[in-house]
């Protein structure tokens, strides 16, 4: 039986039992149920803790070579300069869509919690909370924290509202490392590589162990709550594929009309076949092959710049996740009945783009960050298990947005006119 099946086999275990318990054995009349909300807080506290322990050195590695790769190209230095413009730009745009979308739809809000159930698996982590700051902070004074006095001590204090200034630090050192250093080579990126490499290893194991800490953390949550929050959780997916149609259609479709100058329908029917092996695979790494050839034989776009995009792209242009991001963290914010300030929603957007540069680009790899964005604005972070059931779908329709973006900021940064990039121009750097 394949992962994700397991995930949804826990999601929906976790639901019908949940259930049965809310329904039929009630805590009061049968106390052995607090036994067993006790094991499920458990199940679930091992496995969000397993998540939570790797948080920094998997964002700070994966910003810092994601950043690397982008810069470092000396002879593709227009290259590397339109992509990193780009991804900036179509990153802020998916965040902004997911905002303002989950701010209409409301996807989380009407959903009825018993007041015992916003803290059900409070065990399962100790994090100081910062909601109340954050709304009484004055808007210079979010510039002023994005830049970290002591790298460290932000790392280490990373859950107590310092993990923006975190990243920004990852972002500004992976842009003087490109610098700095030449070649994949050196010792610092080797280090910085294995870091990433161990870190995405654990949340490997982790992920094995997902099945049974989302069943006690779903069991807990359905046993406390009843059914009310699966209606809310289909109009959560709605909102995500929504937003995500929005920013393929409308923002790729108007980017590749009015800047790249070509036809958007003719441009995504030749990526076809891309679209669905990342719907399929639901990884960004796995589908890059494919993605490379469809740039070069049915694209006819530069090789050097397919190449150099592309393979960025699968790790640090990933839209259609920091928009998954954004409605995610809002979405689980109104469920639990949390108004975010005009500064919260601020740092979801930048935190969202940031760790759009961070994500892996394999099944399942926005979930660390997902989590340091519920713990940075105030929202329970073991409310995540309530979107991990459909999280598989999702991932498989974000991927498919994720590729399709690399393929877009492909075609802008090779341009158009007296603009273009031609391949001739770029041989001697091949």
């Amino acid at each position: 039986m394949k992962q994700h099946q397991k995930l949804l086999l826990g999601f929906l275990f976790g639901v019908i039992f949940g259930l049965i318990g809310y329904y039929f054995l009630p805590m009061k009349a049968y106390p052995f149920m607090q036994t067993v909300t006790d094991v499920c807080a458990l199940a679930g506290a091992i496995f969000l803790r397993m998540v939570f322990m790797v948080v920094v050195p998997l964002i700070v590695s994966a910003i810092i070579l994601g950043v690397f790769e982008l810069g470092k190209g000396r002879g593709l230095g227009k290259v590397a300069g339109r992509s990193l413009l780009y991804t900036v730009i179509l990153s802020s745009l998916a965040v902004i869509i997911a905002v303002a979308l989950t701010g209409i739809l409301q996807p989380g809000a009407g959903l009825s919690f018993d007041k015992n159930a916003l803290s059900s698996n409070a065990s399962a982590l100790t994090i100081t909370k910062n909601a109340q700051a954050a709304a009484t902070k004055p808007w210079t004074q979010y510039i002023v924290d994005l830049l970290p006095q002591n790298p460290i001590d932000s790392a280490v204090r990373a859950f107590s509202g310092e993990i923006v200034a975190l990243m920004v630090f990852s972002l500004i050192f992976g842009w003087a490392v490109s610098f700095v250093i030449k070649g994949d080579d050196h010792p610092l990126i080797k280090v910085f590589d294995g870091i990433f490499q161990v870190s995405m290893k654990i949340i490997d194991l982790a992920i094995q162990i997902a099945p049974f800490g989302i069943f006690g953390l779903v069991f807990n949550t359905s046993y406390k709550m009843g059914a009310g929050f699966l209606g809310n959780l289909a109009f959560f997916a709605f909102t995500v594929v929504l937003g995500l149609a929005i920013q393929q259609f409308i923002v790729y479709g108007s980017m590749l009309k009015f800047v790249a100058g070509v036809s958007p329908w003719d441009y995504f029917k030749k990526c076809q076949e891309v679209y669905l092996y990342a719907f399929s695979t639901a990884s960004s790494n796995a589908t890059l092959p494919v993605a490379l050839e469809c740039a070069e034989k049915n694209l006819k776009l530069p090789p050097q710049i397919a190449r150099f995009v592309l393979t960025i792209g699968a790790t640090a242009n990933q839209n259609g996740t920091a928009l998954f991001e954004g409605v995610t963290v809002l979405f689980l914010a109104q469920a639990y009945g949390i108004d975010l300030s005009l500064g919260s929603q601020f740092l979801i957007v930048l935190m969202s783009v940031l760790a759009g540069i961070g994500t892996a680009g394999v099944p399942g790899g926005s979930l660390p960050l997902i989590v340091v964005l519920l713990v940075q604005v105030g929202v329970p972070a073991e409310g995540i298990a309530l979107i991990l059931g459909v999280d598989r779908f999702l991932d498989m329709c974000r991927t498919t947005l994720n590729v399709s973006g690399d393929l877009v900021i492909s075609r802008l940064v090779t341009g158009t006119g007296k603009d273009e990039i031609k391949a001739e121009d770029l041989a001697s750097h091949g």
